[in-house]
């Protein structure tokens, strides 16, 4: 019986050894993974290391992007803008138009362009002046802004030529609304030089549907505009 005891014993022992060393190992190789907050002492060291006397040079550069950015979103938007009456110029009134017409084709939504030529500006510009025609057209688009609503857009194709994008109006509304615009305008009454003067506006209408292309509806709002200024010089 004593002799087969001690085979025992010294298997214990070689297994006790076995099994301390497993524990051993293991917790080297705890060790060499990377813990998440040796991750984070490691990347804040890391930041640390850029010396002190770059760091002004860094917030100065920053400063300076932060700027130039800045300055190139006042550029584009003063690309798409009429600098006299601070709406958007032909460029910006396509922009707005286009994207107008993709979200009316995507949503099956309905709106409608007007195209509104102002009359009698090249009279008063030649005997008044180019800063009395300004002034005529800033109090048109005054009376216009009036007329329609936040959502709707109004911008200067050129000159005298103006073209609002209005939306959700039924073709009849649409009319309606170029007739009041133009009774508007009519009833704007200016005085330059000791004379009182007016100008006046004709309205062509284009209706916008979920198969309307941008050029082909300023085009007939423009062609049923001429139509109508025709119309107005035969009722005076």
């Amino acid at each position: 019986m004593k002799n087969l005891g001690l085979p025992m014993r010294k298997k214990t022992r070689a297994t006790a050894l076995r099994g301390a060393k497993r524990r051993k190992t293991a917790a080297a190789e705890r060790k060499a993974v990377p813990t998440r907050a040796g991750l984070a002492k490691k990347a804040a060291f890391g930041k640390s290391t850029v010396p002190n006397d770059a760091k002004p040079t860094i917030r100065r550069l920053r400063a300076q992007l932060a700027q130039a950015l800045a300055r190139i979103e006042e550029l584009q938007a003063s690309a798409d803008t009429d600098f006299l009456l601070g709406i958007p110029n032909r460029r910006g009134f396509e922009r707005e138009l286009h994207r107008a017409i993709a979200y009316i084709k995507r949503y099956h939504a309905g709106g409608a362009l007007i195209v509104l030529d102002v009359d009698r500006l090249k009279p008063i510009n030649d005997e008044f002046g180019h800063a009395a025609g300004d002034s005529v057209l800033k109090a048109i688009v005054a009376a216009v802004s009036r007329q329609i609503r936040s959502s709707d857009v109004i911008g200067r194709l050129g000159g005298d030529e103006f073209a609002l994008l209005l939306w959700n109006l039924s073709e009849t509304d649409a009319k309606a609304k170029a007739v009041a615009l133009e009774e508007d305008i009519d009833q704007l009454s200016f005085s330059f030089g000791g004379r009182t003067v007016k100008a006046g506006a004709s309205a062509g209408v284009a209706i916008l549907g979920p198969h309307a292309e941008a050029n082909r509806a300023l085009e007939e709002a423009d062609s049923a505009m001429y139509v109508r200024k025709a119309q107005r010089r035969h009722e005076e």
